[in-house]
């Protein structure tokens, strides 16, 4: 029907993804990524040592860009061009897997050659190998996980928390922030439920969002965010919060009472993920970055600067035989390298589907006020 009324549906065909690979006589490549997610020389912030090793070991120099800072914001850059059967001028991206979901759903990105990724198949955490939207993981690649837990402010709040629960307690009313992303905030809440987020029903979306209406006309939370949590908890705003992992740990460099705790009743896992749009004309030479970043000591170096949970538990060995005390500290770190015993509590959320999104996307943006 599109067809006929000259709109070109959105979904591009397997055989329509892949265009003229450039990468044998340019030894170049574009990578648009997010900012601060990748090592920096402390004396020079314009210099990457792992991209700059990258170069000068293949010969293949990376234009790197800064430009994503909202997952929606950037399928919204690319998405007009993608649709149209266009090139995106970017030949590797980092998004978050539940937006990277959308992009295999419409096939907007192509499978990688992993017989050419003998470091991606060899090293990449057994715990990211199958996501739902991405059997065997052909189109997605961690760049980096993380955990998705609560955060809060030991010396002021006088106390432990240990469960997503205790943000209701009487004492946290008007001290708490949810995480304003639908993808984001609902796994968490649901397990603070019993749901089984692997799995989880509309039922167990609708009652969180029932709990949390509740709780916002009883002002109990004092707002929803998105990365701006960190102001809050850093200036005392806020006593406890939704909160990723690899925050908190940069925040605990400055302020070592500020605690992270994966909850008793679990915390998601997730990654954000490498993906190479339609029509890249330097497939081969993204690829060759991609598989160079599961290296072990590559991903050791670049796992020490970013403090996000490290897709390559190999890296673990070599930060903890690096012979340096704090490289070493961070590979004892769980929540850089889980444990058996977080591991245990970690779930990766089940994704939700085109046709769910849309009635409960309006229905949490109404509660947080997007």
């Amino acid at each position: 029907m599109l067809a006929a009324c000259g709109v070109r549906p959105a979904y591009v065909p397997e055989g329509e993804r892949s265009g003229r690979d450039l990468s044998g006589r340019e030894p170049s490549l574009t990578f648009a990524n997010w900012p601060l997610y990748i090592d920096t020389d402390d004396a020079d912030p314009g210099r990457r040592p792992t991209l700059d090793a990258f170069r000068k070991r293949t010969g293949i120099s990376v234009r790197y860009t800064e430009e994503i800072n909202d997952n929606d914001e950037f399928f919204g850059k690319v998405g007009p061009a993608l649709m149209n059967g266009q090139a995106t001028d970017r030949d590797l991206i980092v998004v978050s897997d539940w937006m990277a979901a959308r992009f295999v759903r419409l096939g907007w990105v192509q499978k990688m050659d992993r017989a050419a990724q003998s470091h991606v198949a060899g090293h990449l955490d057994p715990q990211l190998r199958r996501p739902a939207f991405d059997p065997g993981r052909l189109h997605a690649v961690p760049w980096q996980s993380g955990i998705t837990g609560i955060a809060y402010n030991r010396r002021a709040l006088g106390r432990e928390l240990r469960s997503t629960r205790q943000l209701w307690d009487a004492d946290l009313r008007g001290k708490v922030t949810l995480l304003s992303g639908l993808d984001e905030a609902v796994a968490l809440l649901m397990q603070a439920n019993g749901a089984d987020v692997t799995r989880w029903t509309q039922d167990d979306f609708h009652a969180v969002c029932d709990q949390v209406e509740k709780l916002v006309r009883e002002k109990h939370i004092r707002r929803f965010t998105g990365n701006d949590y960190i102001k809050d908890l850093s200036s005392g705003d806020v006593l406890a919060c939704q909160a990723y992992s690899g925050d908190v740990i940069q925040l605990q460099a400055d302020d070592p009472d500020i605690e992270f705790v994966v909850p008793e009743e679990g915390g998601e896992l997730w990654a954000e993920s490498l993906m190479i749009p339609n029509l890249a004309r330097h497939k081969a030479n993204a690829e060759r970055l991609v598989d160079y970043y599961y290296e072990p000591e590559v991903a050791a170096e670049l796992a020490a600067w970013v403090n996000y949970v490290c897709p390559v538990p190999a890296a673990q060995a070599v930060l903890a035989d690096s012979g340096d005390a704090e490289l070493a500290a961070l590979a004892e770190d769980p929540l850089i390298f889980p444990d058996r015993e977080m591991r245990g509590r970690l779930a990766i959320a089940r994704d939700i589907t085109s046709a769910e999104r849309r009635t409960m996307a309006q229905r949490w943006n109404a509660l947080v006020g997007l």
